[in-house]
């Protein structure tokens, strides 16, 4: 027996998909604690591979995690309940995500090739046409 392309079984990749929505909550929590504790401590400072120091601005810092962690949180929260808005901006924030870990190879390479990985599925599931059930 032969299938057409009409009858072809799709995977259901609804748990794929829970998973990307979970994912950016739990980014978005993050982000947004990062953000809330950089204001309140009034310092920002990131460690190059070479042990430099980057001093950095706090407020900027600050405020660009919080209103990146409340975008990341929205956007899970519309994935799980299926919003294709959510979607696009998922995909948007995974594949910027993608992108900075990839910078950041040589300094973590194990945990940033794990992240890719992750961010790879991610970016895969909310691309995909959304099943009907």
């Amino acid at each position: 027996m032969t299938m057409t392309t009409d009858e072809a079984v799709e995977p259901d990749l609804s748990g794929v998909v829970n998973f990307a929505g979970v994912m950016l909550l739990a980014l978005g929590a993050f982000q947004f604690l990062e953000g809330l504790t950089t204001l309140l401590r009034d310092s920002a400072y990131l460690v190059t591979a070479e042990g430099a120091l980057i001093e950095l601005d706090p407020a900027a810092w600050g405020w660009g995690h919080l209103i990146l962690g409340l975008v990341s949180a929205a956007a899970g929260a519309g994935i799980l309940r299926g919003q294709t808005w959510a979607r696009v901006v998922g995909v948007l924030l995974t594949a910027v995500a993608a992108l900075a870990h990839f910078l950041l190879l040589a300094t973590a390479p194990l945990w940033c090739t794990v992240l890719i990985c992750v961010e790879i599925v991610v970016i895969f599931a909310l691309c995909r046409r959304p099943t009907a059930h």
